[in-house]
């Protein structure tokens, strides 16, 4: 692995960084006040990064996106964890699972995705089955040619803004000597389709403004037109295209945590008490020192995992440890910098509350921190047989 940017990779960072300072910062306090980001400023950050050609870079060129590889879109992800999330959400970056559309599906759901005529929402998650994904309730039945679904899905990030959804129901049920296992069939849903309903989420402490919304699915028809991927085939979906959501969790992380150390950093040396820095002062340089090495771990781990793709490697050992880790760090970040500040770090004068809050999640959506750590052990364990 080479570990210095090229001039591209180097331009790529310096490009979304500066973006994120003049697009997405400006906002912040609106949003964060309000829970709501204005439909002028979502279309307004949205036709600027189609204007300056990052809209989908995560993408092949050959549908319309930038080509960027999972290296460099990881750097474009860890800038843009610098912003609010809700903001950022804007900057678009489809679901690469569509990558998997077939016939149709490409003109209809894959295309306009990429070219920021639709925007799409991944759900996945229940009220009863969160970490336990084959233990989902949300069932599709047959009848004739068609799927009668019914249940409901929570948590679903980004639904009060997507044209579709891409959603993971149970089609089947297998009998295991660990008990029943649900058989997983992934579907394309469109919003307003008969017996579909998007509702409002729960107001979350993290990420104000990202909402998090309910679907609910009362006797919803879909032709087999609208399955993604095989029948049954879910996992095998889940296994070919969504391990980048991992990666992006833990580079928007780090990159979230170099911006909360900035205000560390800064806060340690001009605050003065007993007349002198408090950066003078070993409990808070000892502080300094090991964030900056946590988060320099956490970006390289990161990277690395990226890298490993590009490389046709296995990684999956690699991106639950780069996720478990740079989340973990996320929290050891805000939580010191916070406690530099003192008493003014819980006021909302500043940000270091929200970056704070805001980070209390990314140890839960995606994998929780216990589910990285049996991916982790599990690829250890498994060549040795146990």
């Amino acid at each position: 692995m080479h570990f210095g940017l090229t001039d591209e990779q180097e331009m790529i960072v310096s490009t979304v960084r500066s973006f994120v300072e003049n697009e997405i910062y400006p906002h912040e306090a609106q949003v964060e006040r309000t829970g709501e980001v204005p439909p002028d400023v979502a279309e307004e950050i949205k036709r600027k990064t189609i204007d300056l050609g990052f809209y989908a870079c995560n993408f092949p060129e050959e549908v319309g996106g930038a080509g960027l590889s999972h290296l460099e879109f990881a750097l474009v992800e860890r800038e843009l964890g610098r912003g609010s999330m809700a903001l950022t959400h804007f900057f678009g970056r489809p679901q690469n699972i569509l990558m998997a559309c077939e016939g149709d599906q490409r003109e209809q759901y894959l295309l306009p995705a990429v070219r920021g005529e639709k925007m799409d929402a991944l759900a996945m998650t229940e009220p009863d089955a969160g970490s336990d994904v084959r233990g989902m309730k949300c069932f599709a039945r047959r009848d004739g040619g068609d799927w009668i679904i019914n249940g409901t899905k929570h948590f679903i990030s980004g639904a009060d803004h997507a044209d579709f959804f891409i959603v993971f129901i149970a089609t089947g049920e297998d009998q295991t000597d660990k008990g029943p296992k649900k058989r997983i069939t992934a579907f394309l849903v469109d919003r307003g389709t008969p017996g579909f309903e998007v509702r409002e989420g729960y107001n979350s402490v993290s990420h104000k403004g990202y909402k998090n919304c309910i679907l609910s699915f009362d006797d919803c028809r879909l032709p087999d037109a609208q399955v993604l991927g095989e029948v049954d085939g879910g996992f095998a979906v889940m296994n070919e295209w969504l391990y980048a959501t991992r990666i992006t969790v833990a580079t928007m992380s780090v990159g979230r945590a170099r911006r909360c150390f900035d205000w560390a950093l800064q806060h340690a040396a001009e605050r003065t008490q007993f007349g002198q820095p408090i950066g003078k002062f070993q409990g808070v340089s000892f502080q300094i020192a090991d964030m900056i090495t946590e988060i320099d771990a956490a970006d390289w781990m990161t990277l690395a995992s990226a890298w490993r793709l590009d490389e046709g490697l296995p990684a999956n050992r690699e991106i639950a440890s780069a996720k478990l880790y740079a989340t973990e760090m996320l929290a050891r970040v805000t939580d010191a910098t916070l406690q530099v500040y003192g008493g003014m770090g819980l006021m909302d004068d500043f940000p270091i509350e929200r970056f704070w809050r805001d980070a209390r999640v990314e140890r839960i959506w995606d994998g929780t921190s216990e589910i990285q750590r049996h991916i982790i052990s599990r690829e250890l364990l498994r060549p040795l047989g146990a």
